[in-house]
């Protein structure tokens, strides 16, 4: 006889997802090849931008989840912003830029309580803090890149010379080796 979520004509199907998530769902199929082709072929500076990304989204949803009283989609967005979060501190190289890393893991911790208060006392003023301060810290890096690239190009253009490195991007290391799913589920691993 087949469990729930098996077909009896195909005993080795996997349980559909719950609804929100849309992991099985056959739509995404296609956009998960495209993350997953995306991932792998970023830079480690890129990955940390990707991730910056969604740290954001997944804030919003927490916030959207609260303001609809929806509390699975907000402990849901709460927890994979969390998880990003802890990859993110994870994922700093404290040899390569100790000051730095030390303020980015401060701001880092910061972010994280404020989403285990936030998720204590269904507080959005504080998730729209995090989001505040996550899409500073992303527009930040986005003008760090945009400058290690116009230093590269001035670098190859003038002299030929091997390209330009940018401590902030040696601050950090990313192994991408899967695609989905959270850090201690075989995520993304930010660990060189």
């Amino acid at each position: 006889m087949a469990s729930p979520g098996e077909s009896p004509s195909n005993p080795n199907r996997n349980p559909p997802m719950h609804p929100s998530t849309n992991q099985h769902h056959p739509s995404n199929h296609g956009s998960q090849a495209y993350l997953r082709t995306k991932v792998m072929t970023a830079s480690p500076a890129e990955l940390r931008l990707m991730l910056l990304d969604g740290a954001i989204r997944f804030a919003e949803q927490a916030r959207r989840g609260y303001e609809e009283r929806d509390f699975e989609r907000a402990f849901d967005g709460t927890t994979k912003a969390q998880n990003i979060l802890l990859e993110l501190t994870n994922s700093l190289r404290h040899d390569q830029a100790p000051e730095l890393c030390e303020r980015l893991a401060a701001l880092y911790t910061y972010l994280y309580r404020s989403l285990v208060e936030a998720s204590m006392t269904r507080d959005t003023a504080q998730i729209d803090e995090v989001v505040r301060l996550l899409r500073f810290e992303r527009e930040t890096w986005q003008l760090c890149l945009d400058k290690l690239a116009a230093e590269n190009r001035n670098a190859a253009e003038g002299s030929g010379a091997t390209m330009v490195a940018a401590s902030a991007s040696a601050a950090v290391r990313v192994n991408p080796t899967t695609t989905t799913g959270a850090p201690s589920q075989g995520g993304l691993s930010l660990r060189g």
